[in-house]
């Protein structure tokens, strides 16, 4: 019997895939049978993350673009089609926070956010789906947070936690326009993981990595790998069914 989770065949597109969670996704795609464009916006970083891809066999592009940028988002899905002939499954993993006082945010630093997060994600959508729609099916994993169900504490980030309720609400408002099209559109909501951008908060602020902890009723931070196998889940056959759903992975963050 095949395997649901086989993604032999399949090409799919990672943006953000240059660290952290977007890399994990590309890796754990391509160990499942997927070729990947990685896409980033460091040519050194995406052309290591192809690499990765590569080590089992699989195809690889590496692809630099800022995905606030909307003629960058069209260039960099025209240069995945070119290469690897279609597009089979998007995850919209790239992102940025910042922490800031609402009352003392600059107007460039919430614009900042909702450009690479939000605006970054429905341009992806949005080229991508056209040609997903085109063909009849597709799957696509944005990559959204606890933080757009919950408010985050003890660090202020107003712009975060509003451009991820917004990704949340524009899977599902995706969904339910193109489920009869084809196209299940999904995302995942992490906790805190091991990434970079979360190490730094516990470095810079180490009362806050406490606060972390203790509200994690799992009591450790996640990893890059548990967010990577929840998105293979819903870009594979074993999630046919599922469409519009926020699969939340937080160690039980939100239970509480």
């Amino acid at each position: 019997m095949d395997s649901p989770f086989d993604l032999s065949g399949r090409v799919a597109l990672v943006t953000g895939a240059g660290r952290g969670i977007g890399r994990e996704v590309a890796r754990t795609l391509a160990s499942a049978g997927a070729d990947v464009a990685c896409v980033g916006s460091r040519l050194e970083a995406v052309a290591e993350a192809a690499a990765d891809v590569t080590a089992p066999g699989r195809r690889a592009v590496p692809l630099v673009a800022d995905v606030s940028d909307r003629p960058q988002v069209d260039e960099a899905v025209a240069g995945a089609l070119k290469a690897l002939g279609r597009i089979d499954i998007l995850v919209n993993s790239a992102g940025i926070a910042r922490h800031a006082d609402a009352d003392t945010m600059t107007d460039e630093g919430w614009q900042r956010v909702i450009d690479v997060n939000l605006n970054g994600t429905w341009w992806f959508c949005r080229a991508v789906g056209r040609h997903m729609l085109d063909r009849g099916s597709g799957a696509i994993v944005n990559i959204a947070s606890m933080s757009g169900s919950i408010v985050n504490w003890p660090q202020a980030q107003a712009a975060y936690n509003a451009s991820k309720a917004a990704v949340i609400h524009l899977t599902k408002s995706l969904a339910s326009e193109w489920a009869a099209r084809g196209v299940r559109v999904n995302c995942v909501s992490p906790g805190y993981i091991g990434t970079a951008m979360t190490e730094a908060g516990f470095r810079d602020h180490p009362d806050w990595g406490k606060v972390w902890l203790e509200m994690t009723p799992m009591g450790r931070m996640g990893t890059p790998a548990d967010v990577a196998n929840a998105v293979w889940y819903l870009a594979s056959d074993a999630a046919a069914f599922a469409t519009g759903t926020d699969l939340i992975v937080d160690g039980g963050y939100t239970v509480r």
